[in-house]
């Protein structure tokens, strides 16, 4: 029987030895190659997890590090949403309303920002930074979810979600920079100086 939305996962072992001949389970319980497609997905997914953690050690600015909190917790939803094949109703899902909220974010944080006249560097501040190794780990995937997309049915509001999570960490590293006082550092095409 699966466990309740709110109900807390117990982990009493770390280590099973479940998966030493290259199988892992997926997460209604069928055993599935370490190498599949889904496994790929949620483990990128997990480096995005990884890389926000990084984002908010950084001392990030209050009004980020809740909406990186929140991301973070959605970020495990999406993770479960990859592991349980989509035919088993029921289960958790990422939802419109969670994409919904990343683009009123999106529009929130740049509202202040200076309108882009070139492409954005990644750098700047330690948060900036941060940020966009985060986001460029997003993108990626993003791109491991579709490709596990081609094999086996991922809902498509996952890939919907990465996608406009990527566009809120390149705004959010942006605000970071502008929070910081730092000018962005911007591309300059044919430049080698």
């Amino acid at each position: 029987m699966p466990r309740g939305r709110d109900e807390p996962v117990r982990l009493t072992k770390i280590y099973t030895r479940g998966g030493d001949a290259g199988e892992t389970s997926l997460g209604d319980g069928t055993r599935t190659s370490k190498l599949d497609l889904r496994i790929a997905a949620y483990g990128g997914v997990d480096e995005l997890n990884s890389a926000l953690g990084l984002v908010l050690a950084a001392n990030s600015p209050d009004d980020i590090r809740t909406v990186l909190t929140r991301v973070q917790n959605e970020l495990f939803d999406l993770g479960a949403d990859l592991s349980v094949p989509l035919e088993n109703e029921g289960r958790l899902r990422v939802t419109q309303e969670q994409v919904d909220v990343l683009e009123r974010e999106c529009d929130h944080f740049n509202a202040d920002l200076p309108e882009l006249t070139s492409f954005v560097l990644p750098g700047g501040g330690e948060v900036a930074a941060r940020m966009h190794i985060a986001r460029a780990v997003c993108r990626r995937a993003e791109r491991e979810a579709l490709t596990a997309s081609g094999e086996h049915a991922v809902s498509p509001i996952v890939l919907v979600y990465l996608n406009r999570l990527s566009d809120l960490l390149f705004i959010l590293a942006r605000a970071a920079n502008a929070a910081d006082g730092r000018e962005e550092p911007l591309w300059r095409p044919g430049s080698s100086a």
